[in-house]
Order: structure tokens, then sequence, then C-alpha cells
């Protein structure tokens, strides 16, 4: 990588990696990925949305390496999450002759980086795996930290694994073609970061609405960076989810996840049930004191200003509690919730009383 690039380390001893985000880079992923093991085999897993366009840069850039190329390309969406799609591309890394040799290669979005790191984490009982984001919301969060997995009918992300990537390759250009909606719904987790971890960072975005609206390359490498280093932290600190302090993450995603899973994964995209989400948790959180009304209302209209849904959508009430019982933090039925104190601070609570959590719903 060029010295345009900017590098992030996650610092996980021998399972330790680089982020590196820059403009055009793209092009020299065959030699990044080269550089740091030996590869005769590239097995590229994309989705129909870009294996024309940031798959073929890739892999063209790993043959030019004299790597042997294979891309396998998903049907785009939510939906190719699930064991179904998982079983098909076993298939075909056993019928191309898939070995312990060779390496995953993810270009996408989240869907295709969770589906791909699964496909690596399980096959032949693992393979080295690269991660190459070419959205918003996978470049600040599912490309980072190692979770990899596939969704149930009925629960989002319930069967996966902790697959850490050989290197993270971020390329701020693939954001230029991005649609609207798929960019847009990338900012919620931008804006997660600065309510959970760094309220310096959150002033940050609401100082550089335009710019960021406008995709201005500078400013998304800073965002972007940012992001990345402040997940990195996090994982460091509790790489497989153990402490409680990786949870912190999940801010907002109680409610988010129950809106996917009660609406049909598809209707909403994860950063706009992100973005609802954020929004009822500090309501929630606002009916139990922790906050005042002005921490929501500063909230909404950032994500407003980012042209992002604040407003919970007509769904049954009874299902929404159901599917939130069945979200991995909550214990034995009981509701568990990742609540802000102020701007940059976030906290585990439990045994939320339901009548707090349907009042969430209405407002």
């Amino acid at each position: 990588m060029d010295s345009a690039t900017d590098t992030v380390h996650v610092a996980l001893g021998e399972r330790g990696y680089d982020i590196h985000i820059g403009t055009g880079i793209l092009r020299d992923a065959g030699q990044a990925i080269t550089g740091l093991t030996r590869v005769s085999h590239a097995v590229i897993i994309t989705d129909e949305n870009v294996d024309q366009t940031y798959a073929e840069v890739v892999a063209d850039s790993l043959a030019d390496c004299g790597v042997r190329v294979d891309v396998l390309a998903i049907e785009a969406g939510e939906a190719s999450k699930s064991v179904e799609c998982l079983a098909t591309l076993w298939e075909h890394l056993l019928d191309i002759g898939t070995d312990r040799k060779s390496i995953v290669v993810a270009v996408g979005g989240g869907v295709v980086g969770d589906l791909a790191g699964y496909v690596a984490a399980s096959f032949a009982r693992g393979l080295a795996f690269v991660q190459v984001p070419t959205t918003l919301l996978a470049d600040v969060d599912s490309s980072v930290g190692g979770k990899v997995g596939i969704n149930l009918p009925a629960a989002k992300n319930m069967v996966g694994s902790f697959w850490q990537p050989l290197v993270v390759l971020i390329d701020t250009q693939a954001l230029d073609t991005l649609p609207v909606r798929e960019y847009r719904a990338g900012l919620a987790e931008v804006v997660k970061y600065g309510v959970i971890l760094d309220e310096t960072f959150f002033e940050y975005l609401e100082s550089h609405v335009a710019a960021i609206n406008d995709r201005d390359h500078e400013a998304l490498g800073h965002v972007i960076a940012r992001c990345c280093r402040l997940k990195a932290d996090v994982v460091q600190a509790d790489e497989r989810d153990m402490t409680g302090l990786r949870a912190v993450l999940n801010y907002g995603h109680t409610f988010c996840h129950a809106i996917e899973a009660v609406s049909g994964y598809g209707e909403w995209l994860h950063g706009e049930a992100v973005s609802i989400g954020m929004v009822a948790a500090a309501r929630l959180a606002q009916g139990m004191d922790r906050v005042p009304p002005e921490f929501t209302s500063r909230l909404v209209r950032l994500l407003e200003a980012l042209e992002l849904p604040v407003q919970m959508p007509n769904l049954d009430h009874d299902a929404l509690l159901a599917a939130m019982q069945r979200d991995k933090k909550s214990e034995h039925g009981r509701l568990r919730f990742i609540l802000p104190t102020r701007l940059g601070h976030v906290e585990f609570v439990d045994d939320v009383p339901q009548d707090l959590v349907r009042a969430a719903f209405d407002v």
C-alpha cells in the first residue's frame, strides 16, 4: 500500500491484521494479499451487484500475481445469508478443487463478507480469508472484528463463528457507485460509533454533514478510519465477545434485529433498521431517566440530516418483543439492552420492563 493509504492495525497477536483505507487501492489487491501469504488459488465470493466491477478488479490483480482465481457470485441481498446458500457454496468449492492452501476473498457488502467468512471458517476446517468491503456499512462494521455467519429464518446471525481476516482492503472509490439508499444505511453505523464511544467524533459528523452527504473522499477517509480504529480497540479488548465490552457495538441492534426479523429480511436495509433502533433505544433510555430529552433530539437531528429513517414501522408489538427475547443478548427471555448515559458512553441494562419497551415502540 502507498503512502496515501491510511492503515489501522488490529492487534490480536498472531491473528492481528491491518485495515488499509485509500482511494483506488483495489488494483493493487493482488500484491497486498500475496505479500502476506503464499497463495496459488483464490476463491472470490461476491454478489451480482459487484461481480463485473470490483470483484473483477481484484480477480485481475490476483491473476497478474500468478494466482489461479475462481469467482463465485451469489444473489445480492440478506436472503443469501442462509443455510441453503452456504451449502451451495461448499459444493462449489469442492467442484473447483479448493483445498487447505486456497484463500477466500470476500468482495462486496456485509452479506457477502459474513457469508464468505463463514465459508472460509468452516470449509476444510478453516481457510485463509480476506475482506474487501464495497459498502460503507461493511467498511465500518462487518468487515472488522472477525464475526462471520448466517441467519436462521427466525433469528439474524444466530449461526456463526469468529474468523479473523488476513487483511481488510477498503477502497473509498467503491462508494462512488453505491446506490444512495445503501450509502445512507451505512451512515447509521457511523453515527453509532459517535454515540457509544466518541462524543468528539459525533460532533465531527454534525459539522461535516454536507461533505458526508456529498461523499467527499477526504471526509470519508477520516470517517472510515476513525470508525475502524474505534471498533478495533473494542475487538482487541474483547475479541470473542466474552467480557461484555464488545456488546456496546450492538447499540440499537436489539430493536434493529427485531424489526428485520418481524418485517422479513430485506424489507429494511440493516443500516436503516439500526437508525430506527438507535432512536428507539434512546427513547427507552429517556423513559428510564438515563438521558435527557435533548440526547434523543440531537441524535434524531443528525440522523435526519443524513436522510435516515427514525420512526418505528407499524409492526406487531408482541412479535417484536418475541423477537427481542430470542436476541443473543437476552438471557432466559429477560430483555437486556445497550443504553446510553451520555454521548460517547453506553452500558448494559438488565431486566428492562416490557411496558417501557412498548412505550419506545409507540413514540
